[in-house]
């Protein structure tokens, strides 16, 4: 049985400034933006990932304090261009930081605007194989 973690819910209390943020300086594809009634929810997605955010009104968003999630990791191939591209698009981020020279301890991190935190960390072997193949990354793996 495999198990699967495709999605996060991060809490935060402003729904469009949200999607601003994680679509316009984080670079996050919006997946879909639904609005019914006094539902409004919002899927987001990394590029390449398996994994997307969810931000809204719904029961189980307004059960978290917005900027109460912390640490949640994404990971790159090259930390210094991912942290330059964050930087050009606005994102305030942190240091580099080394703690093991080999792949996988390099890491920095951002907030968004509620305060929710994330860590980014370098893993230079998705460079050359990404989690996610190139020709899968259409919506639920097809075009």
């Amino acid at each position: 049985m495999d198990w699967t973690l495709e999605v996060v819910i991060v809490p935060v209390s402003d729904i469009d400034r949200a999607i601003e943020f994680y679509r316009d300086k984080v670079g996050f594809e919006l997946d879909h933006h639904t609005v019914n009634g006094p539902m409004n929810f919002a899927q987001l997605t990394p590029r390449g990932s398996g994994c997307s955010i969810v931000i809204g009104s719904l029961p189980a968003q307004q059960q978290m304090t917005p900027g109460s999630l912390h640490g949640t990791q994404l990971v790159v191939a090259d930390a210094a261009a991912a942290r330059q591209e964050l930087i050009d698009r606005g994102v305030e981020v942190s240091d580099i930081t080394v703690f093991d020279e080999r792949d996988g301890g390099t890491f920095f991190g951002f907030s968004d605007p509620d305060g929710n935190t994330w860590a980014v960390q370098q893993i230079r072997a998705r460079a050359d194989r990404p989690l996610i193949p190139v020709e899968a990354r259409g919506r639920f793996g097809s075009e």
